[in-house]
């Protein structure tokens, strides 16, 4: 049993993914390579252990900064997808948050379980301000994921990013935090506790 760990359900983790892990996360991402690797850069270079190692050491170097984390998604034992702050900026009260998912994992609402867990931490824990969600536009997968947690289509960056000699468009999406229903909740409580007091 890992010593950190949140369940999403009865047979499902999430943890957080660490360097050590690198074989594991590089025989992840060759069985999710065909729906991930398209929308992920990070999968397109991450093919082997050292490359799997370097991308995780970024997000480990980024956890000691404060700039940004990355946790997987564990089904029966098997990492099958994960969630990241892509960005991490406390001083601004901004961040990014991302997501992947291999085929075992789909169906199960595992993502949007994670993803809740992230956007409340950083609400309620952290105080952000605004939680930002970016995808490519024909990444539908994605889209649909932050259609279903709620967070506003703000509109369309044109030809934002070169993908394999083709130029790409992104999608802005985002909730802040007096939108989002748990950090609403808390900082309601949190005011009903201070008149009591």
């Amino acid at each position: 049993m890992p010593v950190f760990a949140l369940p999403l359900t009865d047979d499902a983790q999430l943890r957080p993914l660490e360097p050590w892990q690198a074989q594991e996360f590089l025989e992840h991402i060759d069985r999710a390579r065909p729906t991930v690797d398209p929308w992920i850069p990070w999968a397109t270079f991450s093919t082997d252990l050292e490359t799997a190692t370097a991308t995780l050491q970024r997000y480990a170097d980024r956890q000691a900064e404060d700039s940004g984390r990355i946790y997987g998604i564990w089904l029966d034992g098997t990492l099958v997808g994960g969630v990241m702050f892509t960005h991490f900026d406390s001083a601004s009260g901004v961040c990014e948050i991302g997501c992947w998912l291999e085929a075992a994992g789909e169906g199960r609402g595992l993502v949007n379980r994670a993803c809740r867990i992230l956007i409340d931490w950083a609400f309620r824990e952290r105080g952000m301000h605004r939680v930002e969600w970016m995808a490519a536009s024909g990444n539908t997968r994605s889209t649909d994921a932050a259609r279903r947690l709620g967070l506003t289509r703000e509109g369309v960056l044109r030809q934002r990013y070169p993908y394999r000699g083709v130029r790409l468009d992104k999608e802005v999406w985002s909730v802040l935090a007096e939108e989002w229903p748990a950090a609403a909740a808390g900082a309601s409580g949190e005011r009903e506790e201070a008149a009591r007091a």
